[in-house]
């Protein structure tokens, strides 16, 4: 069954917003609807999660776990029963669910708790060349720290994992930890993770496996079970949810063999004068007070996406990416970066114009009302193997349809017309 997006739409407040254009071609200026294509920075924010924060904030405002009081049991259940109902969503247990403020920090805490103390020299950690900067950056920190070797995978030419290139990066068996992102944040190349899983475990089975799900865990149904890898992070403000929560998804056991990564209260048993005994996991990684408001909120867009479909939404995104993808490559001067078949990719599309910088095209479809991301996306590594300085980025989510195609196209037009003119 196809999404009505014309009736979801009236969940997003800013949706029906209308723009005024900015006279870079001249003229009368003109007011359009807003065309939002930016899901992959942050999507927008349905009434429901407005009004579940709105609620605890009017009428539970209280701190967690310890309070014996009803507002404090109000606001601790918010809490704990956001975490169940998103480890009920990523097939993931509710143990191992620890939030974070964001997938950044989910990612710091691993390449902190676990990979500076578990990784030296010799050893190898292996990442790809697609990687987002809160998945690269904490390991290139952490090499320079504690001596490990990192390897990249390299790309196909048409932005997908060599996976025969993997291999021989693997064969010597010294690879300990793969840090791979399941859906690409520029390329829109959805990985399988299973199969790269697979790959450096029949070379060292003991291999640690962290997944950067920020892209997929909006767009598709994910299983942090059936993919079977030790850590996983996801954010909030990418699947309807605020901004400022997040989430490290972790086997348990894993948790409990780490030490932690931030200290305080709400995550000790015990302290005394010279010592202190952790909380059980996952409030043993959950120091001081947690985003209550904000753990409201991801509860709510969790309810939200489970009430459409997470097959559906994949199923939707697939069909409204390819009249995307078909479409801008039937331009004139313009290059789509990744996978043109749909069914490979998520919903980000990067694309170049011919002789027309990334930010003017940007300045051009904002005066069409059109919203895209220009810049190097947080990929830098990628953005020099890609050969460019940046790229514009149109992200497609739930709440898009190829009637926001003909914005877009109209403004590529326009600023090719205009800046190279």
């Amino acid at each position: 069954m196809t999404l009505d997006v014309q009736t979801l739409r009236k969940d997003f407040p800013v949706l029906s917003r209308e723009v005024h254009g900015r006279h870079l071609l001249g003229g009368e200026e003109e007011t359009r609807r807003l065309v939002y294509l930016d899901s992959a920075a942050s999507s927008q924010t349905p009434t429901p999660v407005l009004e579940a924060m709105d609620r605890y904030y009017r009428w539970s405002r209280s701190n967690v776990h310890r309070g014996v009081y009803r507002l404090a049991e109000e606001a601790t259940d918010l809490y704990e029963g956001a975490r169940t109902k998103l480890a009920t969503f990523v097939d993931a247990d509710p143990r191992g669910v620890v939030f974070t403020k964001n997938a950044t920090e989910a990612m710091n805490l691993v390449a902190y708790s676990w990979v500076r103390r578990n990784l030296g020299p010799g050893d190898v950690v292996l990442t790809t060349m697609m990687e987002h900067h809160a998945n690269h950056v904490p390991l290139l920190y952490a090499a320079k720290d504690v001596g490990f070797e990192v390897r990249h995978v390299p790309l196909t030419e048409d932005g997908r994992l060599d996976l025969d290139a993997a291999r021989e990066l693997v064969a010597d068996g010294r690879v300990r930890f793969l840090a791979m992102v399941h859906v690409s944040n520029v390329l829109g190349t959805r990985n399988d993770v299973a199969a790269m899983t697979a790959l450096v475990r029949d070379a060292n089975e003991d291999c640690v496996v962290l997944v950067d799900g920020t892209q997929a865990v909006p767009q598709m149904p994910v299983s942090f079970r059936d993919l079977d890898v030790d850590f996983y992070a996801l954010t909030g403000h990418k699947m309807c949810g605020p901004t400022g929560i997040g989430a490290l998804l972790a086997k348990p056991e894993r948790l409990e063999a780490m030490d932690p990564f931030l200290t305080g209260g709400e995550m000790i048993r015990d302290v005394s004068i010279e010592a202190v005994t952790w909380n059980d996991v996952p409030a043993k990684f959950e120091a001081g007070t947690p985003m209550i408001a904000e753990a409201a909120g991801l509860g709510a867009a969790v309810d939200y996406l489970s009430g459409i479909g997470m097959e559906r939404i994949r199923a939707h995104e697939a069909v409204v990416a390819q009249a995307f993808i078909d479409r801008l490559r039937q331009l004139d001067g313009v290059t789509v970066h990744g996978p043109a078949d749909a069914t490979l990719r998520g919903g980000a599309i990067s694309f170049a114009i011919e002789g027309v910088h990334p930010h003017d095209v940007g300045a051009m479809l904002d005066s069409k009302g059109v919203c895209v991301r220009v810049g190097h996306h947080c990929a830098k590594p990628l953005m020099k193997q890609l050969g460019v300085v940046a790229t514009a980025r149109a992200s497609l989510y739930l709440y898009n349809d190829v009637d926001d195609l003909d914005p877009l196209v109209e403004g590529i037009e326009a600023a090719r017309s205009f800046f190279r003119r």
